[in-house]
């Protein structure tokens, strides 16, 4: 039955190959632990034996969030079970999800971002200007790593001023570009042009290939690294970079919320903290009771 989930939301749902890699490992993981020998398969597991894989996961010191992702995939799978008849309860209704802190998300001020396209020098060859096209894509665009390595060149519309996205759940959202990224993206493509490289993806490795994850967060490492002392840098901190500096300059929630390409205002919403906790930052340092 394994299989056959993973076929569904691979094939039916379309969900993106990260999800089914973790899924996979999740419910492989669980099968380990309830039944290396498979005398009892997954799906005939009971609440019971859910609360003691998580009771193991916790003893491994896996911290409650991880837990809680590994349960979405049990969840999943027991749904897609019981839309099917294949069992006629959920034993996963009956597990609670761990508590967890909230996470704020990580984001670059603006001077770091200001220094970064002002002060670091990119290589005027194909190399140096394609990083700066990547860095200018997340920060002003806010998409997400999957989708910038699917980009191709005929989503670029450079009359429209904009770029067509394939994001989560096989949908595409429409983001305008604003002058600076759209003069990275000509430049960038003039030097594809007089080297004689035609590839359908927009964005290429150094050898001209289509870009791959490890390629893209090893580049942006290494450029927020040379403007910035947070612990975490990835394409996604770019993203929340975008988002937040986008709300403290007054967008509408659901504008970003669409820019972003969230399902639902909710995931959209956690940014709004960010600012609340910047203006309690101004209000300490300003206030002369404060």
């Amino acid at each position: 039955m394994v299989d056959f989930f993973l076929a569904h939301i691979k094939n039916e749902r379309r969900l993106s190959p990260h999800t089914h890699t973790a899924y996979k490992a999740d419910l492989e993981q669980f099968q380990q632990f309830l039944s290396p020998d498979l005398s009892l398969l997954i799906q005939d597991a009971q609440a019971s034996d859910i609360r003691e894989w998580v009771v193991s996961l916790s003893e491994q010191k896996l911290d409650n969030r991880s837990i809680n992702r590994k349960m979405a995939s049990l969840r999943a799978f027991f749904k897609y079970l019981l839309k099917n008849q294949k069992v006629k309860s959920d034993p996963t209704a009956l597990v609670r999800a761990l508590k967890t802190a909230k996470k704020l998300p990580v984001y670059l001020e603006e001077d770091a971002m200001e220094n970064l396209f002002e002060f670091v020098e990119f290589t005027p060859d194909f190399e140096g200007q394609r990083d700066r096209l990547l860095l200018e894509l997340f920060y002003g665009t806010g998409m997400r790593l999957a989708e910038l390595i699917g980009l191709k060149t005929k989503d670029y519309d450079r009359f429209g001023r904009k770029i067509t996205v394939l994001g989560k759940r096989n949908k595409y959202r429409v983001i305008p570009l604003n002058k600076e990224v759209m003069d990275c993206i000509d430049i960038y493509l003039k030097l594809l042009e007089e080297a004689g490289v035609n590839n359908e993806f927009l964005v290429l490795t150094d050898k001209y290939e289509q870009l791959y994850p490890v390629f893209v967060q090893r580049k942006i490492k290494h450029y927020l690294e040379l403007v910035s002392t947070i612990s975490k840098k990835s394409p996604h901190v770019l993203r929340h970079t975008f988002a937040t500096h986008l709300l403290n300059h007054g967008a509408d929630l659901n504008a970003i919320k669409e820019l972003l390409g969230h399902a639902n205002l909710a995931a959209t919403q956690i940014y709004t903290h960010n600012t609340i906790a910047e203006l309690k930052e101004v209000y300490k340092k300003s206030h002369p009771k404060a």
